[in-house]
């Protein structure tokens, strides 16, 4: 019982205790991966960004979407644009390090990098995501 309450109490132990089980049951971990949502300004930018991403093993995937319209606020005023969508589907633990390299290359002042847990999904895609994403 005080095991357990530890294990509620602490995010940190929390966190092992979910990977433990994983490792024993074969199952899913919520929030091990996550999506990525990057926009950039047209789809050479998007490949370039894309191709970075890959060569550096900072994701399992990326899915270039085709233009989308988007309004936004810039500096005060109403803008409206089109924009190229990157879903780039990682570890959660590497989205610190993607974030850091997509700003370091991207164009925009301010790069739109969001993501969002992956919370259950095909387990059989999952694991490739896993084998596909080095942990270091």
């Amino acid at each position: 019982e005080v095991l357990a309450l530890l294990v509620l109490l602490s995010p940190l132990l929390r966190g092992l205790a979910l990977q433990l089980h994983s490792a024993l049951t074969g199952s899913y971990v919520p929030g091990t991966h996550s999506v990525v949502f990057v926009t950039c300004l047209n789809e050479h930018i998007a490949r370039d960004i894309a191709r970075a991403i890959m060569d550096r093993r900072l994701a399992a995937c990326v899915n270039i979407l085709p233009k989308s319209s988007a309004l936004y606020f810039w500096k005060g005023e109403l803008e409206e644009s089109t924009e190229i969508l990157l879903l780039v589907k990682t570890r959660t633990s590497k989205i610190g390090e993607l974030s850091n390299y997509v700003r370091s290359i991207h164009p925009f002042e301010i790069p739109e990098i969001i993501s969002l847990p992956i919370e259950q999904g095909n387990p059989a895609y999952l694991r490739w995501m896993e084998e596909s994403v080095p942990r270091h």
